[in-house]
């Protein structure tokens, strides 16, 4: 994939993804590849889950998956994925209840940073671009995050994973596991 051009986005059946098809992110669909080339590459996920009506998703679109040193970091340390919630409710779910259980809330565009494993490490909603009003932007938040992975992944895995196991334990597994891939 390179800077500029498509990337794997463009043959997806969703309109909200191929949207996203010209964005300089190297953006995946949902699905083996990503998860493989996460696990090869020993990555965690940046996986934006978003729906076409979305304005907020369409705002972080414009503010960051478009602007091309956003891009840059992202593509240096994540695998990127894109999932359209209509056509994934399954994926959504898992990942939104992690984000309300951790956050207190919740809403699109849903931004998850997972392990290669896909168990969630840390999440939110919305980031803008640049950090106001006390609050982190999106690149702060890569960037810290890509750091965190470096020197500590396995704590960062480990609180994840209890996460989850707390809501399975609440929930049951359908809130705790997408579907097949």
């Amino acid at each position: 994939m390179s800077g500029g051009g498509t990337n794997k986005l463009g043959l997806e059946l969703s309109p909200y993804l191929r949207q996203h098809k010209d964005n300089p992110v190297h953006w995946y669909p949902w699905g083996q590849e990503a998860i493989d080339r996460a696990r090869a590459e020993n990555k965690m996920i940046f996986l934006s889950i978003g729906y076409s009506t979305c304005h907020w998703c369409h705002v972080m679109e414009r503010e960051s998956f478009e602007n091309k040193d956003v891009a840059a970091i992202m593509n240096r340390h994540y695998i990127n994925v894109k999932v359209d919630r209509e056509e994934r409710p399954d994926v959504d779910k898992v990942y939104m209840t992690f984000v309300q259980a951790t956050t207190g809330s919740g809403g699109w565009p849903l931004s998850i940073f997972l392990a290669p494993d896909l168990n969630p490490v840390y999440g939110g909603t919305y980031f803008p671009p640049s950090g106001n009003y006390g609050r982190p932007g999106f690149t702060q938040i890569l960037e810290a995050l890509a750091a965190q992975w470096e020197d500590n992944k396995e704590d960062m895995v480990e609180a994840g994973v209890e996460v989850i196991k707390i809501i399975h334990h609440k929930l049951g597994a359908g809130s705790s596991q997408p579907g097949p891939l």
